[in-house]
């Protein structure tokens, strides 16, 4: 746990001072410094169960929040009381401080730093060609080297040394303890050199540091590129919305619609806010929320999503959620928290960066004794003077920088959580990604996930028009979920319903009345009481019972006129998506409450061989940890009975329409009920892993080629890196790097 020496100031972002703490066997930093008057973001994460974390407490401020088990928190106020002030979990007895001080000056930023130090490079540029073509003395050339450098090492330099000299002092290397060591090195020399008459070197820190600073800020500008992509998201939200109030639609700016609001939309305009739909029919463009790009019929009873558009007809609808509750804003701060997140492979980079810096160090210092020591005794015409000795050394440091090393893995990150977004896949952090490149087994449950979740009709059995008329007529006063099947299939064939006297529900058996004066039965074989079941209707009976469908007899005066068969059909894109993902060496298996008859017809129909039928909700996860002791699982589920085994499996994957419970439980959520976003899901993920590898794969081979270029070892053939040069190959690693990743947003997925 840090010491009360150990205070760690806020980071200062467009105006706004920003700092992360991790609450885990207390809070990490415990101790940090704000300035007074500039608003402030303290983003708590709770990596602990332990309830002592529960709630977060800025007494002084008036702030008591709750945080949830593995949820961030952001707690905003704007400090004026200097001083040390505490905060603390809600049971007061986990502590941290915050310690206010004055304002300090505003120190310069990247482009700033990077402006100046161009200013002063073109006096350097002008230099060296005066002194090639022997138009400026050697006098002038060093003075003037020595001038145009030095603002530059206070500029561009003074950060990349306090930060070496910070991590010297925790006994650490960095990666800019070897930008500060190649170029104090190189300064320092010249500066001696200066008076003592010799050869100066002032230009290569003033182009190391113009390079590398190069790379530091096309690397900013990639990486605001990437991590506003998806924030732009929020852009696309209306401005203003047309609410109902004192019998009149007005307009209101989006940050004043309420809960309740009744608003209505035209053809054309963007859906305010999230809500369901209480009058009128159209259809509306989600793509940019769930990456589909067919419009969507919505009629009474539908939801809508904030910030789609409306295509056909004037909607109105009941506002459900606003703000930061609306699915768009759940969506970017799902992706954000992704983007931010740490994929376990950048543990074992840092580990090698953290070996890695003083390793080169030592090369650095090798380099320099083989050429001046070694080298010189042996071999003359090898043999170097100090100064180029010295120079090999210093290119030796600067372009081992494992700056590329670093950016590898969080770029592809935050590039492809990005592109995965905007396709309908939400991916909650870096873990997932590599969790899923190990998946064997992909687990469905049935309802809702590889069904849709309602019975539809399937067959009808004898005179259509009659027995379909007669069926929704009586069915058309039934509350039961098949009742509601037959009727919406009958309105849509447009058939007109008849009146139903003494209607009657009998619990078990079906529902009957009178029509026309005559008596009309339909339901199960329960309620046939007698009645004979012609050759024919009884094949029938058998063929549709074997497909694991619901069979329904319409019987009128006692006599069987026909049979409907229900039955929950399979997803549109299910049979596809699940052939996809055997081509890519999956193993595929329902899991399932239903019987073994009903989930057996569902299997064979999209082509899943293995079926786990009969499961309790509680005993789904039991299922997962014996499917798991083959390889690693990946579970799909849409419910609040499916959230147990989405937490158990390796990785869990909600459905977009499930409960917010299930996608709560989940590793992954897939905005769209379409299952081929799961083929995408392990498509997206796969490539942003493989180019994760692929960057770092070229990270280490730069390095691995450079560092023996740069130590002169190719000399005798005329290669080899001054170095400047260097600064610009270690600039270029770090640039191409980045473009690398960037090039996951025009990578091809089905």
């Amino acid at each position: 746990m840090e010491t009360m020496t150990e205070i760690v100031k806020a980071s200062l972002e467009n105006g706004i001072q920003k700092i992360r703490i991790q609450a885990e066997k207390g809070y990490h930093p415990a101790h940090i410094q704000l300035q007074k008057g500039i608003p402030a973001e303290i983003t708590f994460h709770r990596a602990t169960p332990s309830n002592c974390y529960k709630e977060i407490l800025f007494e002084e401020e008036g702030i008591l929040e709750p945080i949830g088990v593995d949820e961030e928190k952001v707690i905003r106020f704007t400090p004026q009381e200097l001083g040390r002030h505490e905060f603390s979990c809600g049971m007061k007895m986990q502590k941290g401080s915050y310690t206010v001080v004055e304002k300090t000056r505003k120190s310069l930023s990247l482009l700033q730093r990077f402006w100046i130090t161009s200013i002063f490079t073109v006096p350097l540029v002008i230099l060296m060609i005066g002194m090639l073509t022997g138009s400026i003395s050697h006098q002038v050339m060093h003075w003037g080297t020595f001038l145009a450098t030095t603002p530059i090492m206070l500029v561009a330099g003074k950060p990349y040394i306090q930060s070496a000299w910070a991590s010297f002092k925790k006994h650490n290397a960095n990666m800019d303890t070897l930008v500060a060591l190649g170029t104090l090195v190189a300064y320092f020399y010249s500066l001696v050199a200066l008076f003592a008459g010799l050869p100066v070197y002032f230009e290569s820190a003033g182009f190391i540091l113009f390079f590398v600073l190069l790379g530091a800020v096309f690397e900013e500008k990639m990486r605001k590129n990437t991590s506003q992509a998806v924030e732009k998201l929020l852009d696309l939200q209306a401005k203003t919305a047309e609410v109902l109030s004192d019998d009149s639609y007005v307009q209101v700016p989006l940050e004043q619609v309420k809960v309740g609001d009744l608003i209505r939309v035209r053809p054309g305009e963007k859906i305010a806010v999230d809500g369901v739909v209480v009058e009128g029919v159209s259809s509306i463009d989600e793509s940019m929320v769930t990456g589909e790009s067919l419009p969507v019929d919505k009629t009474v009873g539908d939801t809508v999503i904030g910030s789609t558009i409306n295509h056909s007809g004037t909607l109105v609808f009941r506002a459900e959620k606003v703000g930061s509750e609306t699915v768009l804003a759940q969506i970017v701060d799902f992706v954000k928290k992704a983007q931010t997140s740490r994929a376990p492979i950048q543990d074992l980079t840092d580990k090698i960066s953290g070996i890695f810096v003083p390793v080169v160090v030592i090369l650095g210092i090798m380099t320099f004794w083989v050429w001046f020591v070694l080298l010189r005794d042996s071999v003359v015409v090898l043999g170097a003077s100090f100064v180029s000795s010295l120079l090999y050394g210093v290119a030796v440091l600067i372009i081992a920088c494992p700056c590329a090393l670093g950016l590898a893995t969080p770029t592809a990150l935050m590039v492809g959580t990005g592109r995965s977004a905007k396709m309908g896949v939400l991916l909650k952090n870096g873990t997932v990604l590599q969790e899923i490149q190990k998946v064997q087994t992909l687990v469905f449950d049935k309802t809702g996930t590889l069904t849709e979740g309602k019975p539809v009709v399937t067959d009808i059995i004898g005179d259509e028009v009659e027995v379909f008329g007669l069926a929704a007529s009586l069915e058309d006063a039934s509350q039961h979920p098949l009742a509601e099947a037959i009727v919406k299939r009958a309105s849509e064939a447009g058939l007109e319903f008849q009146t139903v006297e003494n209607f009657q529900a009998l619990h078990g058996k079906g529902v009957s009345g009178r029509i026309n004066g005559k008596q009309v039965l339909l339901g199960n074989a329960k309620m046939l009481d007698g009645m004979d079941i012609s050759n024919t209707y009884q094949d029938k009976l058998e063929e549709l019972e074997k497909e694991a469908k619901t069979v329904v007899f319409l019987a009128v005066d006692n006599e069987i006129k026909g049979l409907l068969a229900l039955q929950d059909i399979p997803k549109e894109n299910a049979k596809l998506a699940i052939s996809q993902l055997k081509k890519r060496g999956l193993r595929t298996v329902m899991l399932t409450g239903d019987n073994a008859g009903v989930a057996r017809a569902i299997a064979d129909q999209i082509g899943i061989e293995e079926v786990i039928a009969g499961v309790l909700p509680e005993e789904k996860a039991h299922e997962i940890h014996k499917l798991q002791a083959a390889g690693k699982v990946a579970f799909v589920g849409d419910g609040i009975n499916d959230a147990p085994a989405l937490s158990v499996a390796d990785v869990g994957i909600a459905m977009g329409a499930g409960t917010d419970i299930a996608i709560e439980s989940a590793d992954l959520v897939l905005t769209t009920n379409n299952l081929l976003g799961v083929v995408r899901a392990f498509d997206m993920s796969k490539k942003t892993f493989h180019r994760i590898l692929l960057n770092l794969f070229w990270a280490f081979i730069y390095n691995v080629v450079g560092i023996p270029i740069a130590a002169g070892v190719f000399s005798g053939v005329g290669l080899a890196l001054n170095p400047e040069l260097a600064g610009l190959a270690m600039a270029f690693s770090s640039v191409s790097v980045l473009t690398s990743s960037l090039l996951l947003n025009f990578s091809k997925i089905d």
